[in-house]
């Protein structure tokens, strides 16, 4: 088979937009062409939805459809965390059947992992899942779920065997969440938002064909998911196609398509700390005249740039369908760093008045919301403690922390209050 080349490439790319491409599609129907064409996810195989070409090549598909203006698949927030489990430990039949759906828009996701019992300990999840005439009876409570109000799959971990060590026992599932047996409440922060939610799973029901991979490997699974969540991005970044003010419906239906999916996250720029407004602010202020501030503004832009460029490095150096990984978690840790020295930098700049909220307040409350919101960054996806024990362990191959709970079954492990029991 000849090799393709570059100039082959982007010549069909180009062809193919041009009889195929069509603004006043719906969103849905441009993309299952998208989807059905390769196009969508070039790089992967020919046989689910790619079409199998390399890293580079597939560059030039996203320059010709950036440069046409064209609506991509739907792949972020938590349609990627599926994508990426799916792509790494799903069967042929649970890629053809859920894949397509998911990059047309058709399904939509949320990740039901932590629980009110366990904290950062996920392994310690104790919703249940029992084997009832051939179908799993799902019974228990996940909490800080992003948009479980309005999914229509669920990424779930649950505890299938009680009687081996607690990592042993756990199976991840697909589970439909529009069924009967699930109640989502909404949960109010401190920042104001209600971005999460509890759910309450009762006798919900999962078809066999709904496990991912083999029963008790939920622990590896839920592991390649976490290091996607860890390292895949903000998700409020997400933006409108760049049509270069372009019309039609499908450009309108992904502007809705997308605050829909941002607006859980329009405190996600604040718990990062909002660096891009600190030099803003001080020259706003005068503090950029204070060689104190000036000091500490200097060295958090530098942490601050040293963060990315890491990331970027990580990313770099990946060979073609790998994940992060364990890095994962260092570039995360970065970023809980990057979070609490910018919010004491807009505290040595704003004073007293970074307590404010309000139209009177700095910047009308964002600077005040920041304080309220950076906390979240050294819990979300994993504490900051949780990173250090896998950098610790898996990057710099220092011995375990003793745990004398490896060999014991999870029914004799002592539980938080709260925690399911059997």
């Amino acid at each position: 088979m000849t090799a393709l080349t570059e100039a082959a490439v982007r010549a069909e790319i180009k062809d193919w937009l041009a009889a195929e491409w069509d603004p006043n599609l719906s969103l849905f129907e441009w993309r299952k062409r998208l989807v059905s064409s390769g196009w969508g996810a070039p790089t992967w195989p020919a046989n689910l939805f790619g079409r199998g070409l390399d890293p580079d090549l597939a560059s030039i598909v996203e320059e010709e459809m950036r440069r046409a203006g064209v609506v991509g698949v739907a792949r972020s927030g938590a349609r990627n965390l599926a994508i990426q489990t799916l792509l790494a430990h799903g069967s042929e039949a649970q890629k053809r059947d859920f894949l397509g759906p998911t990059l047309t828009g058709q399904y939509s996701w949320c990740q039901l992992f932590s629980e009110p019992g366990s904290g950062s300990d996920l392994a310690g999840a104790a919703t249940r899942a029992d084997l009832k005439d051939g179908r799993w009876i799902i019974n228990g409570q996940k909490v800080w779920t992003t948009s479980a109000d309005h999914a229509d799959w669920g990424l779930l971990l649950a505890r299938t065997d009680w009687d081996v060590p607690k990592h042993k026992g756990l199976s991840f599932f697909f589970i439909d969440m529009h069924q009967p047996g699930i109640e989502v409440r909404p949960l109010r922060q401190m920042n104001g938002y209600a971005s999460f939610n509890e759910v309450f799973l009762t006798d919900a029901v999962i078809m066999p064909e709904h496990m991912i991979d083999e029963l008790g490997s939920g622990w590896t699974v839920a592991t390649t998911t976490l290091m996607h969540e860890r390292s895949h991005g903000d998700p409020s970044a997400a933006k409108p196609t760049d049509a270069g003010g372009r019309q039609g419906r499908v450009y309108d239906e992904e502007r809705e398509e997308i605050v829909i999916a941002t607006e859980p996250y329009g405190w996600y720029p604040q718990r990062a700390g909002r660096v891009d407004l600190i030099l803003e602010r001080a020259r706003e202020t005068g503090k950029i005249n204070d060689p104190v501030v000036r000091e500490e503004i200097g060295k958090l832009l530098v942490l601050d740039r040293t963060a990315k460029w890491t990331a970027l490095r990580a990313r770099a150096n990946l060979a073609p369908g790998e994940g992060l990984g364990p890095t994962g978690s260092l570039i995360k840790l970065l970023g809980s760093h990057v979070a609490r020295a910018a919010a004491r930098v807009h505290t040595l700049i704003s004073g007293a008045d970074a307590m404010l909220a309000g139209a009177e307040a700095p910047k009308d409350g964002l600077i005040a919301e920041v304080f309220v919101s950076v906390p979240a960054v050294s819990i979300a996806g994993g504490t900051d403690e949780i990173q250090r024990n896998i950098i610790a362990e898996r990057i710099l191959r220092m011995p375990k922390d003793p745990n004398l709970d490896a060999n014991r079954p999870f029914r004799d492990v002592l539980k938080n209050p709260g925690a399911g029991t059997r």
